[in-house]
């Protein structure tokens, strides 16, 4: 997983390990949740709400359409009810509610947080690259595991109760079975999903969560901050890669004041960078002469990145 706050190079970052793993003969899937995403312009292809697209061998990228999920999650919503509760059709008060709950921003990441559980849990891929939303977002996301984990608990061990008092009941009336009950099944089916998705993201032998940064005084402070809040969430931190770096070598040459002032600034936040996060620095990636799209630019950013 990659993190930060937003236009730090986050999806640049995701598309280039992608890359390096798939050419590495790795299989991997690169995705997002971010509306705003951009690995259709970092591809040049568009993937929007398509699935999982191959991009080159080995290499495949998808971004979600959480209108067309949010979609398809009410209509799993409506089926659910029908088949538990055996109806024909759904009632118009319960269409209303399912209707106005779809404009709910908790509807759209709830569904966006089922999509990821089931791109996680689904498997076929030997890496999963998740270009995460920036930082508040991401840290809502990767709550929504524990804060759904705690919920559903509340939620089972009443039904579990209810189911308790309904089989005293079927005893006390002769009752010889008693039917099965289609909710609790369903919010134990949740509560394993989620269990096992949240396993794997803060499992460290299997998830490696990086920090992307740049030497400025504002993005160190709140990379700090979000680090300590990631750290709640059991988020496998591994490391920290610095980003736009400008060259060096521009000291010796003739540049404008702008440009020379920022350099200073630059020096004084990298030894900053270096004293906070010391040993915990994995990468530092120069500026790029042009955006990062098209192949051959993302591979221009993997060889800055792992060579």
């Amino acid at each position: 997983m990659f993190g930060g706050k937003g236009g730090l190079g986050k999806t640049t970052f995701s598309a280039a390990t992608a890359y390096y793993l798939a050419k590495q003969g790795k299989r991997v899937l690169v995705f997002s949740v971010d509306p705003q995403a951009s690995l259709s312009d970092i591809f040049k292809k568009d993937i929007f709400g398509k699935g999982p697209t191959e991009i080159m061998p080995n290499l495949y990228a998808q971004e979600i359409d959480a209108d067309r999920r949010v979609r398809e999650y009410q209509q799993e919503i409506r089926k659910k009810i029908i088949d538990m509760y055996g109806m024909d059709k759904i009632p118009d008060e319960i269409e209303s509610y399912i209707q106005a709950a779809a404009a709910e921003p908790a509807m759209e990441e709830s569904a966006i947080f089922d999509e990821v559980v089931d791109i996680v849990v689904h498997g076929g891929y030997d890496y999963y690259i998740y270009d995460l939303v920036p930082l508040g977002h991401a840290l809502y996301y990767l709550s929504m595991a524990s804060v759904y984990d705690e919920w559903i608990d509340k939620i089972t061990n009443l039904r579990q109760q209810m189911r308790e008092y309904d089989q005293v009941a079927a005893v006390i009336r002769r009752d010889k079975e008693l039917d099965e009950d289609a909710i609790l099944n369903e919010l134990l089916y949740i509560k394993e999903r989620i269990n096992k998705s949240s396993g794997i993201l803060t499992d460290k032998e299997k998830t490696a969560f990086f920090f992307v940064l740049t030497p400025e005084q504002m993005i160190i402070n709140d990379t700090l901050k979000a680090a300590e809040l990631f750290a709640k969430f059991d988020v496998p931190l591994s490391g920290y890669i610095i980003n736009r770096v400008l060259p060096p070598e521009l000291k010796t040459q003739k540049i404008p004041e702008y440009l020379k002032n920022r350099l200073i600034m630059q020096d004084k936040y990298l030894k900053v960078i270096d004293e906070v996060f010391k040993d915990q620095i994995l990468a530092s990636v120069p500026e790029m002469e042009r955006d990062v799209t098209g192949l051959g630019m993302i591979e221009k950013l993997a060889d800055k990145m792992f060579f």
